[in-house]
């Protein structure tokens, strides 16, 4: 019996064989060649072939896990596009005479290891993109695919590492448990399998030599361990914790219809975070209360040009539609740099998340602000609906929007067109918004706290920074009274305050959260039931 400890990205606990996916790199061959053109033309061919399954990749994330997780293949075709990259690759190809998927691979790690090392944590974020894409691009040039998941049975994956690719691609009903030997807390793979749901464990110091296809593993992501090769009273242990696991998720099916109300007769709303219009189903059958953060991002990306007012207004209409009497709480598009929207024509920022992006971008480019703006008072005629801003850090950015906001009722009162002026609030996620709290509370009519952003910006710490798991302590004190802060300042105003960030997932934290004040928390869909029940336990 082998046990080995690691980061635990999804809790929950999975038993069964292990599929053992080797290190890619063994499968790039070197060889030498006379015709550098040809090898060139193979390259160009590869990037087109890489382009469709990125394209189908997005859709595939975009309808099963929303719209943040397709935008990580936006990311990649973006790297795939670019003149610096392929011209380091023709250049290897025509002076060093080698193979296209060679200079492919070469190229491509030449660029990762020369991002990992820089300082901006942007930046460093991106060496793993480029090694996937690379690899991508190398095996559609061979004419065979980047990875073979032809599971023939439900299976525990263990891997050096997995692409976000290969994780979109794998069959969600066949994989009982991932396990890595690298990997991030917060990588683009560890969102997207926390999305499948399946047990994750990242972190883990295994030797893959010796770990063959067919070994039995135990993947505890509650615990944090994987073991292989378990002796026969682990694996009755094991089966006792699994039937505990599988009755507490037949408790947490009789909470749907429940109300969200202590023991102490305290409620609080209880409402999804989505990132499509795909993902309102997931939000109905959780029964959450209502949409507490609709990302419209979702509506720029994977596309040439901006979305039209009506295009918009049909979404969230039928988003609207679909939740009847629920609210739906949509926020303007946060876009950046490191979103992939070309056609916003951003320049290279060292570091998007400090830099022009959310409201900042809507406050400077004012008529891209006002299309969603006329949009989204046209869908609150037909329901429930309120609209959040995103990254305000003054009292200033509040007056324009109300100006803007103006602007926009006069245009379509002047086209008799049906509108209809919905509930206004601001996403309080950076430390400045907290510090005027007070002030803010005066004009907003509520507040979202976003935990993810107000975390990285209070403790300066990247999250997505796998070297910085150790500092990201999204429970340090700094944090929580900070909310404490914006709960108080809210009220004192009469105005209701929810958190949309990870943080307000964490069941550790609910009780604390409830003592505070907060009046609502909105969440994945998978984690609108076990809130519940947490809530409804409390005293």
């Amino acid at each position: 019996m082998m046990k080995f400890c690691g980061k635990s990205v999804y809790k929950g606990i999975a038993i069964g064989p292990a599929v053992v996916v080797k290190d890619k790199e063994r499968r790039i061959t070197y060889r030498e060649t006379e015709d550098s053109e040809e090898e060139i033309q193979k390259v160009k061919g590869g990037v087109e072939s890489a382009k469709k399954e990125l394209r189908i990749l997005y859709e595939k994330a975009l309808a099963e896990m929303g719209e943040s997780s397709a935008a990580i293949f936006e990311v990649q075709q973006m790297i795939l596009e670019d003149e610096d990259y392929l011209d380091a690759i023709f250049s290897l190809i025509r002076t060093e005479k080698v193979n296209a998927e060679h200079a492919v691979y070469a190229a491509g790690d030449s660029f990762s290891k020369m991002f990992a090392g820089m300082d901006d944590s942007y930046i460093k974020a991106r060496a793993a993109d480029v090694m996937d894409i690379s690899y991508r691009l190398a095996q559609n040039i061979l004419g065979g695919d980047t990875m073979d998941f032809d599971l023939k049975e439900p299976s525990v994956i263990v891997a050096d590492d997995l692409s976000p690719g290969e994780v979109v691609r794998l069959e969600r009903e066949k994989v009982l448990a991932i396990v890595t030997v690298h990997g991030s807390l917060n990588s683009h793979t560890a969102i997207l399998a926390r999305m499948m749901g399946a047990p994750t464990l990242v972190g883990v110091p295994l030797d893959l030599d010796k770990i063959h296809t067919g070994m039995k593993v135990i993947a505890d992501g509650i615990q944090g361990e994987a073991i292989f090769e378990p002796d026969e009273a682990v694996c009755e242990e094991l089966k006792c914790r699994i039937q505990k696991e599988q009755e507490n998720k037949r408790l947490l099916r009789e909470m749907k219809g429940k109300e969200n109300i202590t023991l102490g007769g305290k409620k609080i709303h209880v409402y999804a975070n989505i990132g499509s219009v795909g993902d309102v189903g997931d939000a109905l059958e959780n029964d959450a209360g209502g949409i507490g953060l609709f990302r419209s991002e979702c509506l720029y990306l994977g596309r040439k040009d901006f979305p039209t007012e009506n295009e918009q207004f049909h979404a969230y209409r039928e988003i609207l539609r679909l939740m009847g009497e629920k609210k739906v709480v949509v926020r303007t598009f946060d876009i950046g740099s490191d979103k992939g929207a070309e056609y916003f024509h951003f320049k290279k920022e060292m570091n998007p998340a400090l830099g022009y992006r959310g409201i900042r971008v809507c406050l400077k480019q004012p008529d891209i602000f006002k299309t969603q703006l006329r949009a989204l008072l046209r869908a609150a005629a037909y329901g429930n609906l309120s609209i959040l801003y995103p990254m305000i850090t003054s009292m200033e950015e509040i007056e324009k929007i109300s100006e803007i906001i103006d602007e926009v009722k006069k245009e379509l009162h002047e086209k008799q067109t049906v509108f209809k002026v919905p509930e206004q609030g601001i996403m309080i996620e950076t430390p400045a918004a907290v510090m005027i709290s007070d002030q803010l509370a005066r004009k907003a009519e509520f507040f979202s706290i976003g935990t993810n952003d107000l975390t990285q910006y209070t403790l300066a710490v990247d999250r997505l920074n796998e070297d910085l798991d150790d500092f990201y302590n999204p429970h340090h004190e700094a944090v929580l009274r900070m909310i404490q802060m914006v709960i108080d300042n809210a009220h004192r105003c009469g105005k209701w305050v929810g958190i949309c960030g990870e943080l307000g997932a964490d069941l550790k934290l609910t009780e604390r959260f409830v003592k505070m004040g907060i009046d609502g928390l909105s969440v994945p869909p998978s984690t609108i039931l076990p809130l519940r029940k947490q809530i409804r336990e409390l005293s």
